[in-house]
């Protein structure tokens, strides 16, 4: 595999706190109630619009819906980085891959700028050479237009092509662009990635780094 897309919340970075403490608050400025922090974690994987949309519940206007979603991400870009963390290991193997002469990317359907600064506030934005978010693009994963997009810009082929994911989203966005894929059990949502199923499951980001470039980095 020549060209591997990560996705970011689940899979590089542990954000569950600092994205139940945003829903937390916009469900305050709502005048709601907050939610369990486990119920919040169970909404993300499908973009800010959704995530907000499912927090505010199917009572909620849709004007309701837009002051809530302008409030969540004015408040996020404000406290992205308060508890967010790198998973254990990722860095070490990002650094791997990267030796082992891999290309790699970052499609998320998080919001893009807040994509670039976190990649970027935990040191990490400069091994990827590419970083999509959901509004990079008329369409959000599972839609493969992220997926295909980067293997133009890459030069590299859908046979050399690999998704790493933590939902049941990233594996069907890999099978809807035509490419391979692995789910990360460690993420938001492993209780997903049965179905559909991905091509390999990890526990840790190093066995990726020692599968692909070679448990002591040897191509």
């Amino acid at each position: 595999m020549d060209l591997l897309i990560f996705d970011l919340d689940g899979t590089l970075v542990d954000s569950k706190l600092d994205l139940a403490q945003a829903v937390n608050a916009t469900r305050r400025h709502m005048g709601m109630s907050p939610l369990d922090n486990e119920r919040v974690y169970s909404y993300v994987g499908n973009g800010a619009p959704v995530l907000i949309r499912r927090a505010m519940g199917a009572q909620a206007t849709e004007p309701e819906v837009q002051e809530a979603l302008e409030f969540f991400l004015e408040y996020y870009r404000e406290h992205y980085l308060d508890f967010t963390t790198l998973y254990p290991g990722v860095r070490e193997a990002l650094d791997r891959l990267r030796d082992g002469g891999k290309r790699m990317a970052v499609l998320t359907n998080k919001p893009v700028g807040i994509s670039r600064a976190i990649l970027d506030g935990l040191g990490v934005g400069g091994h990827f050479f590419q970083v999509y978010g959901g509004n990079s693009f008329d369409l959000k994963k599972p839609d493969p237009v992220g997926v295909h997009t980067l293997m133009r810009e890459a030069g590299v082929p859908a046979d050399r092509t690999l998704m790493i994911g933590d939902s049941g989203v990233d594996i069907q966005t890999a099978r809807n662009a035509g490419i391979a894929s692995c789910g990360v059990t460690y993420g938001f949502q492993p209780e997903t990635l049965v179905d559909p199923a991905p091509d390999r499951l990890v526990d840790r980001m190093e066995e990726l780094a020692d599968w692909l470039a070679g448990r002591n980095g040897e191509k």
